[in-house]
């Protein structure tokens, strides 16, 4: 089975690089920045010069893109050569609703399509050890299951198509409401003598304890917010929960205020830092 990978980005280079290392097979690999496509054919894939070629030579296709529009040009370029021999899996984070109108464009052309968002940063992928999200058949997931294995140790199929990133949505929401929190609190600590670092031994002694946490300390600590994971995917994510939230008739009051930290740090300029150095526009906002 020939793999093209569509998206070669901080996590899709990181994820394609695994499918190249463990594929016996060719990879076909293209990014719209010629740097990551060539990155990628120099670790053993085979370049593109352009999505339609990618998916023309692949019999499974991978897409991993910023936002809903990108999804949608993918799509564009794409529909045209797909058939019932060629599956696409869309691991990018984006509406759902644009997702299962995507899946249904792609089965009337006889082809298989599966939503597959990711959870977990840049380290993860590196390592293949991804949390998976799937959203399709059943038969089409059992298909191409070992090649999301490639990229993920924790690979879970949610239903049918759209599910997988209604779960990511729901994940990501209850993530930055906990990253909010650490936020807030933490920093109250800080006005009152407390360092993060003590701040979150005391916090792992008790119920408060959170991965997010446990996992960002140091990087609030040395103030380093290289990017694993951007404020502007976040801030992606935080309002399409709010707008999946309006659609079903749900309030969250909650994920609005995270919703707002995160308006707030887009306006500050920190969009391309690590979704950590959100704690900026909360600090920039508090008075104590």
């Amino acid at each position: 089975m020939k793999i093209g990978f569509i998206g070669l980005g901080i996590m899709g280079s990181a994820m394609c690089a695994n499918i190249i290392r463990k594929h016996d097979d060719e990879v076909f690999v293209f990014d719209v920045k010629k740097e990551n496509t060539d990155l990628l054919a120099s670790l053993g894939g085979i370049a593109c010069t352009s999505c339609r070629e990618t998916a023309e030579k692949a019999d499974l296709i991978i897409s991993m893109v910023p936002k809903s529009e990108h999804v949608r040009a993918v799509a564009e370029e794409i529909l045209p050569v797909l058939n019932e021999t060629k599956t696409w899996i869309d691991m990018s984070t984006i509406d759902p609703a644009v997702s299962v109108d995507i899946s249904e464009q792609v089965k009337k052309r006889g082809a298989s399509f599966l939503d597959a968002p990711v959870v977990k940063s840049r380290p993860a992928a590196e390592a293949g050890k991804l949390g998976i999200y799937a959203g399709g058949s059943e038969e089409d997931y059992q298909r191409v299951l070992p090649v999301l294995q490639y990229m993920g140790e924790n690979v879970i199929r949610m239903g049918d198509n759209g599910k997988g990133l209604v779960m990511k949505i729901c994940h990501n929401a209850l993530v930055s409401q906990i990253q909010n929190g650490v936020n807030e609190t933490s920093l109250l600590a800080e006005k009152n003598g407390i360092d993060i670092l003590t701040f979150a031994q005391a916090i792992s002694y008790g119920g408060g304890q959170n991965f997010y946490l446990d996992s960002k300390k140091e990087v609030i600590a040395k103030q380093d917010f290289t990017t694993a994971f951007s404020i502007a995917n976040m801030h992606k994510d935080v309002h399409i929960c709010l707008n999946l939230a309006e659609e079903c008739g749900l309030e969250m009051p909650g994920e609005a205020n995270a919703a707002a930290v995160y308006d707030r740090a887009m306006e500050m300029g920190l969009g391309d830092e690590d979704f950590s150095a959100s704690i900026k526009a909360v600090k920039g906002n508090g008075t104590c």
